[in-house]
Order: C-alpha cells, then sequence, then structure tokens
C-alpha cells in the first residue's frame, strides 16, 4: 500500500475519498504532507474521510507523527497521519 501524498493544491473532497477507499479496502492507510499549506489540506480531507466512513459505520482514529523524508538530496521533515479503524 502507497502512502497518500498531500499537496497544497489537493482536491479536499478527492484525498478523502482515496483515504475512505484505502480504509475500506486495507483498513489501514498513511497520509504524508509537507508544509503547512499541505497539513492544511490533509486536515480537511481527513475530516472529511471519517465522515464518509462514518456512514458506512466505520469509526477510524487519526495518528500523527513526524517523519524524514529525502527529497532531491535534501532532508525535510513531514507529517504523516495513520489512519485505522477504532
Amino acid at each position: 500500500m502507497d502512502v497518500i501524498k498531500v499537496k497544497a493544491v489537493s482536491r479536499t473532497a478527492a484525498v478523502a475519498g482515496a483515504i475512505a477507499g484505502v480504509i475500506r479496502e486495507h483498513k489501514h492507510a498513511e497520509v504524508q504532507a509537507i508544509g503547512a499549506g499541505a497539513v492544511n489540506q490533509s486536515i480537511k480531507a481527513l475530516i472529511l474521510a471519517k465522515n464518509f466512513l462514518d456512514q458506512d459505520g466505520i469509526t477510524v482514529v487519526f495518528i500523527p507523527e513526524f517523519v524524514n523524508v529525502e527529497i532531491d538530496g535534501k532532508v525535510r521533515t513531514a507529517i504523516k497521519f495513520i489512519i485505522e479503524p477504532r
């Protein structure tokens, strides 16, 4: 399973749909964002995905953590959200 990578310009509804779909299929999802705009879009998508999944009777929790990722030879700090059913 791949990490769902979110950018500041990502469509919230599209990301939320991807999160909900991965949770339904795999019971586990990971969302990664670098930068304030991307984290903002991620949080909005997580809330929307939670609402989608609530309608299906699936309650989820979000676990945030810092991760280091290498981009163009430079190490950057990203925020990763682990999403799992409760």
